[in-house]
């Protein structure tokens, strides 16, 4: 494994450790209202989009465009890529047993079952997360992928957080729910490398591959994780996290540029 290859699968583990971080915040508090959860999840939901928009999606649709004289085909292939990045994360939602919307649901008689398939849904996105990363560290030739670690990270802490609660809420020890958080976000490295190897097949794939991870973020984020603040009373506030967290992530991506 080379320097490049070392740097991007560190980013991804240190990324997705931060999820244990946020595991560990069930020790903060005894009791986490949902309408917090549903803020942080927000908040997450701006830095995400902004990240997949910033830092995967628009880089590879200029340099897609500087490559070709057929701006139409050029279009088409670069939407053909974020489109197989969407398919791709919603095959897997397909294939794999998982419920959303578990933080609904507090007190002793939540089920365990439940529980476990809220913590696969989580768990299904943590590889394209990491896909993301590994693509980005393959394209540093086109973006400086730093911010796209931040934002990830950044977001990894309330989903951390919404593991541990709803397996406490399902009877497992706050020790038990904040490790296995930790052991979830271990799956964004493994992403890492799928995206680096990828990415060393041939330069000319790297803006398509990075299109084809912003796809997996932004499904991530329309079906993950909005998904688990619908219903919530407190719209504006909802509303205002997304448009924070949004801004906060451009203004990193601008400050980590160059």
């Amino acid at each position: 494994m080379g320097s490049l290859e070392m740097q991007g699968f560190l980013a991804a583990l240190g990324a997705g450790l931060i999820t244990g971080v946020g595991g560990l915040c069930i020790f903060l508090k005894k009791r986490y209202l949902k309408s917090e959860i549903n803020f942080f999840l927000n908040l997450a939901a701006g830095v995400m989009l902004a990240a997949s928009f910033f830092s995967l999606l628009v880089p590879s649709m200029n340099e897609i465009l500087s490559k070709t004289d057929n701006l139409y085909m050029a279009a088409l292939r670069y939407a053909l890529a974020v489109f197989a990045g969407v398919l791709l994360v919603w095959i897997l939602n397909l294939l794999i047993p998982h419920e959303h919307n578990a933080m609904g649901h507090h007190g002793p008689h939540f089920d365990m079952k439940k529980a476990w398939l809220f913590v696969i849904a989580i768990t299904l996105h943590k590889l394209p997360e990491g896909l993301a990363v590994g693509v980005a560290f393959g394209g540093e030739q086109l973006i400086n992928p730093l911010s796209l670690v931040v934002g990830i990270a950044a977001h990894n802490i309330p989903e951390g957080l919404t593991i541990a609660i709803s397996l406490v809420a399902a009877g497992c020890s706050r020790l038990r729910a904040a490790l296995t958080a930790m052991a979830i976000g271990l799956v964004q490295p493994i992403g890492a490398i799928i995206g680096l190897f990828l990415m060393e097949i041939s330069f000319n794939i790297v803006p398509y591959g990075m299109a084809l991870a912003g796809g997996t973020l932004l499904f991530v984020v329309i079906n993950e994780i909005l998904p688990e603040t619908y219903g919530a009373k407190d719209t504006n506030r909802s509303a205002a996290a997304v448009f924070v967290g949004f801004i906060l992530m451009t203004y990193l991506a601008m400050v980590f540029r160059e």
